[in-house]
C-alpha cells in the first residue's frame, strides 16, 4: 500500500519516500529495504506499484552474473499499478489510470533511434534502465526497480492499462512479452511460417503464445520432455529435448535460453533464409564462442539479436494481448516468497512466472 505520506512529499516537492526488497552483494539474501526515489518532476507520474514480476534477467543481475552490480539493488522491470499523482505538464494519464513501466525508464530522446521510438538502442548511450543502472537525469543516482511499492517515471515511459485489464498477468508483459513478441515482429513472422522457440520458460512461453496468434506452425525445444503436455495444449506441433535429429527445418528460431549453449545446433535448423533471434543471456563466461566457419557453412541464414523493444511498440503489444487476451501463466507469491522464487527459477523447478503481490509488503 502507499504510504500516506508519499502524496505529502508530492505536495512538497520532496523525494519520494519508498519500501521495497533488496540485495547488498551478489551472494545476499533479499530483506527489506527503506529508500528514496527523485521528487515528482512536472512530466513525471507517481504509480501505486501493485504487481511485479520476476524475470530471470533479475537474477542475472543481482548475482551479478553479466556485468557488477550496483548495490543495494532493487530489482523488478515488470511492474503494474495505479497512478495517484501526476506533474502539472501530465496528459498521457490520469490520477486512478492503471499504468505499467517495463524495463526502461528513460533516454536522451533526441537521437535517431529515439526518435524512432527505438529507445532501448539510445545513440547517445543515455538508456536509462528500469534498476541498476545510473540515472544521468537525476543526480547519477542508481535507479530502483519494481520489487517496491512505488516508482516515478516519466510518463513517456510509462504504458497505458485499460482499466479492466488483469494487473497480475499485465506485469510480467513488461519483459516477457515484448522481448519475444518484438523479434516476431521484426521477422515479419505470418501465416505458415515454421517458427520453433528454444528455451520453454517465461520467455518462451509467451512466444510460442504470439507466434500462434500470428498463424505459425510451432515447435519447442526444451530441456527435458516434462512440459510436452503444456506445449500441445498451447497448440505446439512438437516438442524436442535436444537438436538431434530433427527433420524439421524453420523460418524463424527465438532462443530464449539463459543458460551455456551452442547457437551452431540450432542454426543449422534454419531454411535457407531462415532467421535466428537471440534474446536469451546466458551469465558471462558461459557464452560458447562462435565458430566462424562453422558459420561460412551455415550460409545465407541470419542471426540477430534482440532486447525488448521501444515504448511505441510495448504499447502495441500490451494493446495486441489484451486484445487477443495472451497472458503469462503465473503464479502469485507474496515479498516474502522471493529468495525461495530465486532458487526455483535457478533450479528449473518453477512451471511459471512468479508475479509478486504488493500488497503483501505491508503483512
Amino acid at each position: 500500500m502507499l504510504l500516506d505520506s508519499n502524496l505529502n512529499e508530492v505536495k512538497e516537492g520532496k523525494r519520494i519516500s519508498a519500501i521495497g526488497y533488496a540485495v547488498s552483494n551478489k551472494d545476499d539474501k533479499f530483506k527489506p529495504f527503506s529508500f528514496s526515489r527523485h521528487a515528482l518532476g512536472d512530466n513525471d507520474i507517481l504509480i501505486e506499484i501493485l504487481f511485479a514480476g520476476i524475470c530471470h534477467s533479475d537474477i542475472h543481475s543481482a548475482r551479478s552474473e553479466w556485468h557488477d552490480g550496483i548495490y543495494p539493488m532493487v530489482p523488478g522491470h515488470e511492474i503494474a499499478g495505479r497512478v495517484v499523482a501526476i506533474g502539472k505538464n501530465v496528459t498521457k494519464f490520469k490520477i486512478g489510470d492503471y499504468a505499467g513501466v517495463g524495463c526502461m525508464v528513460n533516454s536522451c530522446g533526441i537521437c535517431e533511434a529515439c526518435k524512432q521510438s527505438n529507445e532501448q538502442f539510445c545513440e547517445n548511450g543515455k538508456t536509462i534502465f528500469t534498476y541498476d543502472c545510473i540515472d544521468c537525469f537525476h543526480d547519477d543516482e542508481p535507479t530502483y526497480g519494481g520489487y517496491s511499492n512505488n516508482i516515478v517515471v516519466s510518463e513517456k515511459f510509462a504504458i497505458n492499462v485499460p482499466s479492466d485489464a488483469p494487473l497480475d498477468k499485465v506485469a510480467p508483459l513488461l519483459c516477457a512479452g515484448i522481448t519475444t513478441y518484438s523479434p516476431l515482429k521484426f521477422s515479419n513472422v505470418k501465416q505458415g511460417d515454421k517458427v520453433a522457440i528454444a528455451g520453454f520458460g517465461g520467455l518462451g512461453v509467451m512466444a510460442v503464445k504470439y507466434a500462434i496468434q500470428m498463424g505459425a506452425e510451432v515447435y519447442v525445444f526444451a530441456r527435458n520432455k516434462n512440459k510436452e503436455n503444456i506445449a500441445k495444449k498451447l497448440g505446439v506441433k512438437n516438442l524436442y529435448d535436444n537438436t538431434k535429429n530433427v527433420n524439421e527445418r524453420f523460418d524463424l528460431i527465438i532462443s530464449t535460453i539463459p543458460t551455456k549453449y551452442d547457437p551452431i545446433d540450432y542454426i543449422n535448423l534454419l531454411k535457407n533464409g531462415g532467421e535466428m533471434a537471440i534474446v536469451g543471456l546466458p551469465p558471462v563466461g558461459e557464452t560458447i564462442p562462435t565458430d566462424l566457419t562453422r558459420l561460412v557453412f551455415s550460409a545465407n541464414k541470419k542471426v540477430y539479436g534482440s532486447l525488448i523493444g521501444g515504448i511505441k511498440e510495448t504499447q502495441e503489444m500490451i494493446d495486441f494481448s489484451l486484445k487477443h487476451k495472451i497472458y503469462p501463466e503465473t503464479e502469485i507469491i507474496s515479498i516474502n516468497e522471493i529468495n525461495e522464487a530465486y532458487e526455483n527459477l535457478t533450479n528449473g523447478k518453477a512451471k511459471f512466472r512468479y508475479v509478486i503481490d504488493m500488497s503483501s509488503l505491508n503483512k
